[in-house]
């Protein structure tokens, strides 16, 4: 990002308003805006169901490598699990009223191979502010192989992506534990992210060297000393435990903002957008699929992006409610309010836009 960029001084009273009525339903219910009850048991049960797979495995119960494929298969849906559904919220400080709660459960990610502090920095610093905005939002910014917006360079090979980027999906979470935290941190330290987070660079390096090690050894030390399968059984093991990983947080996430009838904004000569940060996170984000309860377990409420990308700091066990007071404050300010009925109707308007996003001329409506 060069620039500043500067969100307008334009329909305050949009958020203002909403925040009001929201503020009234957790005052007039007597909730805490953060976890309940509900939220500690789906945290215990997202852990079990990463780490009970991984003991059975290293167990001397599993003699078959076809069993210990399926028990890796269903480590990666315990990955996905708590990144979607404890890290998430305890990395943006909805989980509980004491950060030191939060920061524990927040080095979950440490735990199934990523890094917390680079999370915070991607996902709540650049992508929750600057959301769809080319260069500041590192999701949909250059993605090598992906075209994920229409200022993004074209290469000819894109025109194919709806069909491949499905396959890459899975390798997202593979990527990031064995390279991409590594090149961040040296991003982010370059870019002053880092000290804008008042973080220790020195001791984000040994955070994330010691995690790392730590991971590798439990991960695949530990399989290929206790386990009768050759090492690269124990690493073949290892990439579909985060090839399903990484596959499920991909069609998560991806919907949600890159998806046919999204906007693209572009900031002026001089940094300058036409919206403020409330309504423009309207034009930028899409639910899916809230009518679906198991999904919304599952996936932690993130097919109520709308509503998440607004409220950040609450916990997603209390989106469900919000959503009528959004949607019903949206109308009333003539603010969009983007939704799909689906998860399925979600995937077909994501692989749209990435059919679109192939074409050199694509040019969707683009506010500047």
């Amino acid at each position: 990002m060069n620039k500043t960029i500067k969100f307008a001084n334009v329909q305050p009273e949009f958020y203002a308003t909403l925040s009001q009525r929201v503020n009234t339903y957790f005052k007039t219910n007597g909730l805490s805006r953060n976890a309940n009850a509900t939220m500690i048991v789906k945290t215990v049960v997202m852990f079990l169901l990463f780490f009970i797979p991984y003991f059975i495995s290293i167990s001397g119960w599993v003699d078959s490598y076809w069993l210990y494929l399926l028990v890796c298969i269903g480590m990666g849906l315990g990955v996905a699990g708590i990144g979607l559904s404890v890290m998430h919220d305890a990395n943006h400080g909805s989980y509980s009223t004491r950060p030191w709660i939060n920061n524990i459960l927040s080095f979950s990610l440490n735990i199934i191979g990523g890094n917390a502090f680079n999370w915070k920095v991607q996902h709540n610093v650049l992508h929750h502010t600057y959301t769809n905005i080319f260069d500041a939002d590192e999701d949909i910014s250059p993605r090598g192989a992906l075209r994920m917006a229409p200022e993004s360079p074209w290469k000819p090979f894109h025109r194919f992506q709806f069909a491949y980027a499905w396959f890459l999906y899975g390798l997202m979470t593979l990527v990031w534990v064995l390279g991409k935290d590594f090149g961040r941190l040296v991003k982010y330290k370059e870019a002053g992210l880092v000290a804008k987070q008042k973080a220790n660079i020195y001791s984000e390096w040994t955070i994330l060297i010691l995690s790392k090690a730590a991971y590798i050894g439990y991960m695949i030390a530990i399989p290929a000393l206790l386990l009768p399968f050759s090492i690269w059984q124990i690493l073949l093991g290892f990439v579909v435990m985060h090839y399903v990983a990484g596959f499920i947080l991909a069609v998560v996430f991806q919907p949600a903002h890159v998806i046919e009838g999204t906007s693209y904004f572009v900031p002026d000569q001089n940094g300058n957008l036409e919206n403020n940060w409330a309504v423009h996170q309207m034009h930028t984000t899409t639910n899916f699929a809230t009518e679906n309860r198991w999904l919304s377990w599952y996936v932690g409420g993130l097919n109520f992006q709308v509503e998440h990308h607004l409220f950040p700091t609450v916990c997603h066990v209390h989106y469900r409610k919000l959503a009528p007071i959004v949607k019903a404050t949206a109308e009333e300010f003539g603010v969009p309010y983007k939704e799909k009925k689906t998860f399925w109707d979600a995937m077909v308007a994501h692989s749209v836009l990435l059919r679109q996003l192939g074409e050199r001329e694509f040019k969707p409506a683009i506010a500047s």
